[in-house]
């Protein structure tokens, strides 16, 4: 009997895991005047936006190693580049920062294209 729980325990844990919804992963690196920029206009409503809902924003520093669900990623030379991954697969990307005024275009033409519109998975 414990054995039937543990498996489907797995099983559900796998499922979940299969569903994910997108994220907007930031590859960043200290020092990255855009990569600051971004950080004062746009990080701080992000996660309240119907954006950060459809596809929250997640960082990585492009001086440490690769997390290992992003390993078919590839980060790109310029800091900051935005790509929106969902189950490890790349939807698309934003390559720098474009300012306040064209981010969320460009963000929301990407989300709608892959079927993550904004307020929706």
């Amino acid at each position: 009997m414990n054995r039937i729980i543990a498996s489907l325990a797995v099983a559900l844990a796998l499922s979940a895991t299969g569903s994910r919804a997108a994220e907007l992963v930031m590859f960043e690196r200290a020092g990255c005047v855009w990569c600051a920029r971004f950080n004062a206009e746009i990080a701080p409503i992000y996660a309240k936006t119907e954006e950060g809902q459809a596809a929250p924003l997640r960082r990585v520093d492009l001086k440490s190693p690769l997390p290992a669900d992003l390993a078919g990623i590839d980060p790109g030379a310029f800091t900051p580049t935005f790509v929106v991954v969902k189950e490890g697969r790349e939807l698309g990307r934003i390559r720098g920062y474009p300012g306040d005024a064209f981010f969320f275009g460009l963000l929301d033409r990407i989300l709608t294209r892959s079927g993550s519109t904004p307020g929706g998975s």
